[in-house]
C-alpha cells in the first residue's frame, strides 16, 4: 500500500523540518480533491483530478493509490469516465492515509 522506501527518500531529499510541511500540505490538498470526488463528482474534471492525485500519491509513496489513479486517469482520458470506480479510489486513499499517519505518529496526527 505504502512504498516506505519512497517516504524515506523524500524525507532525505527535503529534510526533517520540510518533510512535516510537505506532509501537511499533501494531506490538505489531497483531502480537498478526494472530498470533491466523493461529494460532487464531475466527470469533466476526472482526468485533471486523477492526474493530480496520481502525482501526489506517487511522490509520497502511496503506491496502490497511484496505480488506481493512473488506471482511472487513462479511462477518463479515453472518454470512459463511467468506468472509473471512484469508491475504490476514495477507500484506498482513506486506508493509505490512515496507515501513513499512524506509522509517522506524533505531530503528524494533527495533519489529519
Amino acid at each position: 500500500m505504502i512504498d516506505w522506501d519512497r517516504v524515506k527518500t523524500l524525507r532525505q531529499e527535503v529534510g526533517d523540518d520540510a518533510f512535516d510541511e510537505v506532509i501537511s500540505l499533501f494531506v490538505e490538498e489531497v483531502d480537498e480533491v478526494v472530498a470533491r470526488l466523493q461529494d460532487s463528482p464531475d466527470p469533466s474534471r476526472f482526468e485533471q483530478d486523477l492526474h493530480f492525485l496520481k502525482g501526489s500519491a506517487l511522490n509520497l509513496g502511496f503506491a496502490e493509490l497511484g496505480d488506481l489513479c493512473q488506471d482511472a486517469e487513462r479511462l477518463a482520458a479515453s472518454g470512459r469516465p463511467g468506468k472509473i470506480d471512484l469508491a475504490a479510489i476514495i477507500a484506498c486513499y482513506g486506508r493509505s492515509r490512515g496507515a501513513f499517519l499512524d506509522r509517522l505518529g506524533g505531530g503528524m496526527r494533527a495533519a489529519g
